[in-house]
C-alpha cells in the first residue's frame, strides 16, 4: 500500500473524524427508506425495491430480499455463504458512485478530497453502528486475517516473556496463527480444545487453563466448520475475572444475528464484511483504552491517540469503505418492508429483523438436517436447527467418500458449496474424521436462500446419503 496517502491524511486526522461523528449521529435514527438521503446527504436511489403499500406479516418476503442482490442467479443456488455472501445492491451502488467520482486521496483542502474523507468516515461510522461501537474503535483492513495479525503484533509489547495466551483448536486460523507466532518472542501459548463429541468449546475446559499470567484468550463466537453458538458474554466474564482480555472471531456469526460488543463486554471482535453482504474488507472492534495502549506498526509521526488511523497502515480501500453504509441501508429498508407498515416501526428494529432472519434460516437448516439424519453422513455440531444452538451452517462428511467429490457433484447440479478444512485444519483434525474424506462438505445458508434451493441440494446429495446400515439380530 502507498504510504503517501497515509502521510497526507495524517495532517488532517481531526478534520476527517468530524464527518465520522456526524455520520454516527445521523445513523442513530434507523428505519431509513430506500431512496432516502443516506449518510452522505445525497439521494442514494432505489437501493432495493420499493415496498408495496399493503400489510405484511412479520416474515421475510424473499422476492423482495432476492431483488436486492444483483449477483443472485436462479440457475445457481448459492449455499457457500460462509465463504462469501452476495453484496447488496445498496453496497454496489455506493462503490460505483465513489469510483465514478474519481480516486482522490483524503486529507486535502479541496472539495473532492473533503468528499473522499467524508465517505471514508461514513463507512467507519456505518460499521461502528453495526457493531454497537464508536467509529474510532473500529479498524478496517483488507481482511480479518490481516486485522488480527496486526492486533497480535500491536499487543505484544504490552506483555513480558513468559506471559500466556490461550487459543482454541476450533477457530479459523486467522484467530490462531497470529497468537501462536508470538511463541517465537517468548509468549507461552495454551490450547482450549473443542470436545469432539459435541464439536463445541466448554467453559469447564477453559477454567483450568487460566492463570495469573494469562493475558488474552482468543476464541470463536461460532466455528466456521461447526455452526454451534458459544455464549460470548459468559465466556468473556470468566476471562475478565481471570484478569485477561477476550478476542472473539465473529465472522461466521455476523451474517445471522445482531452484534452488540458493548453488551458482551468483549475487548476485541472481528468480522469479515464480505460475509455480511458487503465488500471484501475486514473490520475489528477494539476497546478504546486498549487500542491507545497498543503499539501498532504505524508511521512514527502518527500520534498515539489518532484512532483508528494509527491501526490502518496505508488505509483500507477507500472505494470499498464508501460502500459500507449500504449494508446498514439494506437492513434498514428490509426492516421497514417487513415490519414498519404494520405500525411498529419503533420497536428495536435490529433485534426483531434478525429474529425473523434466524427463524427463516433455521427452517432451511432444519430441512437440510432432516434429509441428512439417519444416513451415512456424519453431521458436525448440534443435530438441531434451533437458532439458540446453531446458525444455518451445516458441515458433514460421509465415510469413504471424498468430500471434494460431493462438492463437485453439487456444483454440477448448480449448487455452490465447498469442501475441505475451511482454514480450520486443527478443528477438522480434532473431530477425528475418516482421513479418506479430505475434510468436510459445508453448505452455509443466508437469509436470501429458499426452500427450493435446499431441495435442489438434497436431491443432488441423494446418491451419496443412502440410509445408514442397521444391524440385525442373529
Amino acid at each position: 500500500m502507498s504510504s503517501r496517502g497515509s502521510s497526507e491524511a495524517s495532517t488532517t486526522s481531526e478534520r476527517e473524524r468530524q464527518p465520522a461523528r456526524a455520520a454516527t449521529q445521523r445513523s442513530a435514527s434507523r428505519g431509513r427508506r430506500s431512496g432516502d438521503r443516506g449518510r452522505s446527504g445525497r439521494d442514494t436511489g432505489p437501493a432495493i425495491p420499493p415496498s408495496p403499500r399493503c400489510y405484511h406479516p412479520p416474515v421475510l418476503d424473499l422476492d423482495y430480499v432476492r431483488a436486492a442482490f444483483p449477483a443472485l442467479d436462479a440457475s445457481w443456488a448459492h449455499l457457500d455463504n460462509a465463504g462469501g455472501t452476495a453484496p447488496a445492491a445498496a453496497v454496489c451502488e455506493r462503490i460505483a458512485a465513489a469510483l465514478g467520482r474519481g480516486m482522490v486521496a483524503r486529507g486535502g483542502p479541496h472539495a473532492t478530497s473533503a468528499e473522499a474523507g467524508a465517505l471514508y468516515a461514513e463507512g467507519h461510522a456505518a460499521i461502528a453502528e453495526w457493531l454497537a461501537a464508536d467509529p474510532d474503535e473500529v479498524l478496517l483492513g483488507g481482511s480479518t486475517t490481516a486485522t488480527l495479525d496486526l492486533l497480535a503484533r500491536s499487543l505484544r509489547p504490552r506483555w513480558r516473556v513468559g506471559d500466556e495466551v490461550i487459543v482454541t483448536d476450533a477457530d479459523h486460523e486467522a484467530n490462531i496463527g497470529p497468537w501462536r507466532r508470538l511463541e517465537a518472542t517468548g509468549i507461552v501459548v495454551r490450547e482450549w480444545r473443542l470436545r469432539p463429541e459435541t464439536a463445541t468449546l466448554e467453559l469447564e475446559d477453559l477454567r483450568p487453563l487460566l492463570g495469573e499470567r494469562t493475558r488474552l484468550v482468543a476464541f470463536t463466537h461460532c466455528a466456521n466448520v461447526v455452526g454451534a453458538l458459544h455464549d460470548v458474554a459468559a465466556i468473556t466474564q470468566v476471562i475478565h475475572d481471570a484478569g485477561a482480555l477476550a478476542c472473539v472471531d465473529g465472522v461466521a456469526y455476523a451474517p445471522h444475528r445482531p452484534i452488540d460488543v458493548r453488551a458482551w463486554d468483549v475487548d476485541f471482535y472481528a468480522v469479515s464484511l464480505y460475509k455480511v453482504f458487503g465488500p471484501h474488507l475486514g473490520a475489528l472492534f477494539g476497546k478504546r483504552d486498549l487500542l491507545l495502549g497498543g503499539a501498532p506498526p504505524a508511521h512514527p509521526f502518527i500520534a498515539p491517540g489518532d484512532l483508528p488511523y494509527r491501526y490502518e497502515p496505508g488505509g483500507a480501500s477507500p472505494e470499498l469503505v464508501a460502500g459500507l453504509p449500504g449494508i446498514v441501508d439494506y437492513f434498514d429498508a428490509l426492516d421497514h418492508h417487513t415490519f414498519a407498515i404494520r405500525g411498529d416501526a419503533d420497536e428495536a428494529p435490529r433485534g426483531r429483523l434478525f429474529a425473523a432472519i434466524a427463524e427463516h434460516e433455521a427452517s432451511l437448516a432444519a430441512r437440510l438436517l432432516e434429509a441428512l439424519a439417519g444416513t451415512r453422513a456424519r453431521v458436525i455440531g448440534p443435530p438441531t436447527a434451533d437458532p439458540e444452538a446453531r446458525v444455518a451452517l451445516v458441515a458433514f462428511a460421509i465415510p469413504r467418500v471424498p468430500s471434494a467429490t460431493i462438492a463437485a457433484a453439487l456444483a454440477e447440479a448448480g449448487i455452490a458449496a465447498r469442501s475441505g478444512h475451511f482454514y480450520a485444519p486443527r478443528a477438522v483434525a480434532r473431530l477425528g474424521l475418516d482421513p479418506t474424506c479430505g475434510g468436510l462438505v459445508r453448505l452455509s445458508l443466508a437469509h436470501y436462500n429458499t426452500v427450493e434451493e435446499i431441495d435442489r441440494a438434497v436431491a443432488a446429495l441423494a446418491p451419496f446419503i443412502d440410509p445408514a446400515p442397521t444391524s440385525t439380530a442373529s
